[in-house]
C-alpha cells in the first residue's frame, strides 16, 4: 500500500512538473531576454517572482527553463538505452572472449569521473545541447550495459529460451520476443536511477555554464547566474531550486515504486 501511494505521489509530482516546464512557455508574460526592473528586485511591480540580476522577469525564465534540462535528460537516456541495451544483450550471449573483453572495455570507462568525462568532451566539442546528451550517455552506458547484461544471463538461461533455440529460431527473434520483453521491468526500475544521474549531470553542467549559453532560460543556469542577487530576491534561485528537488523527488518515488513492484512480483 505504501509502495502504491509513493508511485501516485510521484507520478501526480513528475506530471505537475512536466505540464509546466512544456506549457510554462506559453504563459510566461515577457521574453527570456526583456529587461523588465531593476536587477535583483524583490517580487512586486508586476513581477511575480521579482527580476534577476540583469532586470528580467523570474517567471518568465523560470517558465521557459524546464524543457530544456529536462529534454536533455530525455534524449541522454534514450541514447544511452538505445546502446546500452543492445551492447548489453549481445554480449551476454557472445562467447566468453568477446564478453571478457567487453566487459574490460566497461569497466574502463566505468573508472572515469563523470564530469571530468564531460569537461573535457565539451573541452574539445564545444558546449552545447547535443554535446551534453552526448556526454552524458557515455557516462551512463557503462553501467547500462552491466545491468542489462546480468538480466539477460539470467532470462537466457529459462526453459522457454532454450525452447526456441531448439526450434531453430535466429537469435535476432529470440532476443526480440523472449529476452527483450522479460528484461523490461527490470529496466524501467533502472530508468528512474539513470534518469537521477542524468539530471545531476545535466544540471551540474548548466550551473557550470558548458550547457545552455546565455541569454537561454535553464533551471540549474538560473541558479548559477543569480547567486549575487539572492540576497535582495531569494526567488531568483529557490523557484528553479524547488523545480529541480521536485523532478528528482518524483522520479526517485517512481523508481522506488517500481523497484518494490518488480520485488513482489518475483516473491510470488
Amino acid at each position: 500500500m505504501l509502495t502504491t501511494a509513493r508511485g501516485v505521489v510521484g507520478a501526480v509530482l513528475l506530471i505537475v512538473v512536466l505540464a509546466g516546464a512544456f506549457l510554462g512557455p506559453l504563459l510566461a508574460p515577457h521574453a527570456i531576454d526583456e529587461p523588465v526592473g531593476i536587477p535583483g528586485s524583490a517580487p512586486g511591480g508586476g513581477t511575480v517572482l521579482g527580476t534577476d540580476f540583469l532586470g528580467r522577469d523570474v517567471l518568465s525564465r523560470f517558465l521557459h527553463g524546464g524543457s530544456p534540462l529536462i529534454l536533455v535528460t530525455l534524449a541522454a537516456l534514450a541514447l544511452t538505452y538505445s546502446v546500452g541495451i543492445t551492447v548489453g544483450i549481445y554480449t551476454a550471449l557472445a562467447t566468453k572472449r568477446v564478453d571478457g573483453l567487453i566487459l574490460r572495455s566497461v569497466d574502463l570507462l566505468l573508472t572515469f569521473p563523470p564530469l571530468l568525462v564531460l569537461l573535457v568532451l565539451v573541452a574539445g566539442a564545444g558546449r552545447g545541447a547535443t554535446v551534453l546528451v552526448v556526454g552524458i550517455s557515455l557516462v551512463l552506458i557503462p553501467g547500462v550495459v552491466r545491468v542489462v547484461r546480468t538480466m539477460a544471463l539470467e532470462v537466457a538461461h529459462k526453459g522457454y529460451v532454450e525452447a526456441a533455440l531448439a526450434r531453430g529460431e535466429s537469435t535476432v527473434a529470440i532476443l526480440r520476443r523472449e529476452v527483450l520483453p522479460n528484461i523490461v521491468p527490470g529496466l524501467v526500475a533502472d530508468a528512474g536511477a539513470r534518469m537521477l544521474g542524468a539530471i545531476f549531470l545535466s544540471a551540474s553542467m548548466s550551473f557550470l555554464g558548458l550547457a545552455a549559453a546565455p541569454p537561454a532560460a535553464n533551471w540549474a543556469l538560473m541558479i548559477a547566474e543569480n547567486r549575487t542577487v539572492l540576497a535582495t530576491n531569494v526567488w531568483s534561485v529557490l523557484a528553479p531550486a524547488c523545480a529541480i528537488a521536485a523532478l528528482t523527488v518524483s522520479v526517485n518515488l517512481l523508481g522506488d515504486a517500481c523497484v518494490h513492484t518488480r520485488s513482489s512480483s518475483k516473491g510470488r
